[in-house]
């Protein structure tokens, strides 16, 4: 009898512990998210803002807070956040969370934690991130973006490059180059914060999640475009 109670102890006790755990890792998305959301506000407060003109064309965005760079004439990144994707009828779509990491050449001194948007012009690759990494400035051509708060502030600028980099910093870091930085989908992320195993494609573009985080999410997202 002993033995048996001490059996059902045991599976009381290891449950408790991965319901702590579960708990824990979808407190730490929860983190990020309202981390990206205060990423947006910042850049919203911006006097040199993303233009309506490249947001009202974007089909998809990725937002990276506190993305680290350290370096000496070779720059490291390293950073945790969020991809999402717009949808056909102009919202945009629950978050998949995304690293990105890599190192670059250049004049970079120092350790800074940047915030960083990248603008995608075009949502397919976001779609298929799930079947792989891509890198910056070798899958996917990558260009720093354009400024301005009116839609006609850069009318003559060409968009060529199918991403647009906009970043936020502030200490001893002497600027910021991508090319070389790889992006992948941070699946564990994903599986901690859904509660699913949903691959990102499905997440991207079936999840509607009522999350009022989410919800508040999109509508700053969507507040930026304003």
């Amino acid at each position: 009898m002993w033995i048996k109670k001490s059996g059902i102890g045991f599976m009381f006790m290891a449950l408790s512990v991965f319901i702590s755990q579960a708990a824990m890792a979808q407190d730490k998305e929860n983190e990020k998210i309202k981390a990206s959301i205060e990423v947006l506000d910042s850049f919203g407060e911006m006097e040199e803002n993303i233009p309506s003109q490249l947001l009202s064309i974007s089909q998809g965005i990725i937002i990276v807070p506190k993305m680290i760079n350290a370096g000496l004439m070779i720059g490291g990144k390293r950073g945790k956040g969020i991809a999402m994707i717009k949808n056909e009828d102009g919202s945009w779509s629950d978050p998949i969370f995304v690293t990105i990491t890599g190192g670059s050449v250049g004049a970079q001194i120092g350790v800074q934690a940047t915030d960083l948007i990248l603008v995608f012009k075009n949502s397919k690759t976001l779609r298929e991130i799930g079947k792989g990494s891509f890198t910056l400035g070798g899958d996917l051509s990558v260009a720093a973006g354009p400024v301005g708060r009116s839609s006609s502030a850069q009318t003559d600028y060409k968009l060529e490059a199918e991403v647009y980099s906009y970043s936020r910093s502030k200490g001893l870091f002497a600027g910021i180059t991508l090319n070389g930085a790889v992006l992948a989908v941070d699946a564990k992320a994903d599986e901690a914060f859904y509660g699913t195993t949903s691959d990102a494609h499905t997440i991207l573009t079936s999840s509607n999640s009522d999350s009022a985080l989410l919800v508040d999410l999109k509508e700053r997202l969507q507040g930026l475009n304003q």
